[in-house]
């Protein structure tokens, strides 16, 4: 797979493909190769498996008083509810 199709498979897996990137993804879809398709295939899993092992490895707890702050926040942008 060249470089442009790996480009294409992580866009894919960062779900941040435009218009350009869904034209160049249905070409490789609708090919007539399954392999190339396959390793496509496995090549945007592989990357999205990775992401998620990142995402796991550098989570963190949020502040204790975020909750509140963000409910406070919510609730001042609220207009008042007829009764």
């Amino acid at each position: 797979m060249n470089e442009a199709r790996i480009d294409l498979a992580h866009a894919v897996a960062l779900g941040s493909i435009d218009d350009e990137d869904h034209d160049a993804l249905q070409e490789v879809l609708d090919g007539e190769d399954p392999a190339l398709r396959a390793e496509f295939m496995a090549e945007v899993q592989e990357t999205k498996e990775v992401l998620a092992a990142i995402a796991v490895a550098t989570a963190v707890e949020p502040p204790a008083a975020l909750r509140g702050r963000v409910l406070a926040a919510i609730t001042a942008e609220q207009p008042p509810v007829a009764s």
